[in-house]
């Protein structure tokens, strides 16, 4: 009888590493299971605690029980059918309206039990209609606003933005190059000038290019009456975008120069670069492959949460600027008490950072194989 053959060693390693490899997805879903579930959950007590907030805790209840008692009274006081009821009988009517308006509201339940059906619809994104909002089209849907403002918000936050992004990284890059130059210091000593809001700069360059200059717009989007032709629509878009972009910019520009700067120097003086450098690569190569790979992390973390920053807008800055985006809806809605509008741009914010840290996680993994999935001790 004849011995069958010995397996070779690749054999014997291919099970091993198919077993291995099944290990590594099975660890790689649980863990993203275990993130989706647990970021869904921080989501859910974030977006209650807007509603919380957005109604003051039920406070905004009573604002609106008072204006249906207002709105009640003013239509009984010009109808005249209702007028020449008896006072008992426009009593009961009033009653009746106030009670017919409360239940449309929702006012008939309790707060508790309403804020579970906010969260509930404000989950599913089922966003509902503005109590005070109306948008440029006349409808009321808080979807329809909100997507209504939110290319203007986009279009000059996402220029600015970007612009800052790229234009800081490549300074940043030359300052570290240039440790302790005049270029360095003057960054470095202009740095605190950051502290200041976009729109506390923006104030400044209105009063001297618009007020004092007359060279360009106090604000607005485009020239009033708008251009009927596209081309000087566009010229007209973005001759009205130069104040608020620089006033962006001029805001932070410093600071993430000087951030960009400081991360640079770090890995700059690693042993590695050290070691890369004595072989004689090109300073560029260095860079490239020891400088800048490191600080991918850092990086892809900046410049996606700073997209992810552009659906907020920012209030203050686009009333200053008289801007047409999110953020004067947002300011809009918080003085008249619009809780769903708040809601609903608490929501969809919650949802997209929620999606971008989950994406990052994944992202990390593959630009730093230092960076873990899992716990476990293997890389993505």
């Amino acid at each position: 009888m004849s011995e069958s053959p010995q397996a070779t060693p690749q054999a014997q390693n291919k099970p091993q590493k198919a077993e291995s490899a099944s290990r590594g997805v099975g660890r790689v879903m649980k863990y993203m299971a275990v993130r989706l579930v647990t970021l869904f959950i921080t989501v859910v007590i974030g977006v209650y605690l807007t509603i919380l907030i957005a109604n003051m805790g039920g406070y905004v209840d009573q604002i609106r029980r008072g204006e249906i008692q207002e709105a009640a009274q003013q239509r009984v006081l010009t109808d005249q059918a209702l007028k020449n009821l008896p006072p008992e009988a426009r009593t009961k009517r009033l009653e009746e309206i106030i009670k017919l308006e409360e239940k449309r509201y929702g006012l008939d339940k309790p707060f508790v039990v309403r804020s579970m059906g906010y969260l509930s619809d404000a989950v599913t994104l089922s966003l509902g209609r503005s109590q005070n909002i109306s948008s440029d089209s006349g409808s009321r849907q808080v979807r329809l606003i909100l997507l209504e403002r939110l290319p203007a918000t986009v279009l000059l936050f996402g220029t600015a933005d970007l612009l800052l992004f790229f234009v800081s990284l490549f300074i940043g890059l030359a300052l570290s190059r240039r440790y302790g130059s005049f270029w360095d210091k003057f960054i470095v000593t202009l740095s605190p000038l950051s502290a200041a809001p976009g729109w506390f700069f923006g104030i400044f360059l209105i009063a001297f290019f618009s007020a004092y200059l007359r060279i360009l717009p106090f604000g607005g989007m485009v020239a009033v009456p708008p251009p009927d032709n596209r081309l000087d629509y566009f010229i007209s878009l973005l001759y009205h975008m130069i104040l608020p972009v620089l006033a962006i910019t001029v805001s932070s520009i410093f600071i993430s120069a000087y951030g960009n700067r400081t991360f640079f120097l770090i890995y700059s003086s690693e042993d590695y670069v050290e070691m890369a450098k004595a072989k004689g690569l090109k300073s560029q190569d260095v860079e490239r492959r020891y400088v800048l790979r490191p600080t991918l992390p850092t990086i892809i973390t900046g410049f996606a949460f700073t997209l992810i920053g552009l659906w907020t807008g920012a209030p203050i800055f686009e009333t200053v600027f008289n801007w047409p985006g999110l953020g004067r809806v947002i300011f809009q809605a918080v003085g008249l008490y619009d809780t769903p509008v708040i809601v609903a741009s608490v929501v969809l914010f919650a949802y997209l950072l929620a999606i971008t840290v989950f994406l990052l996680d994944f992202i990390y993994a593959l630009v730093d194989p230092r960076v873990k999935i899992g716990g476990e001790g293997k890389s993505a």
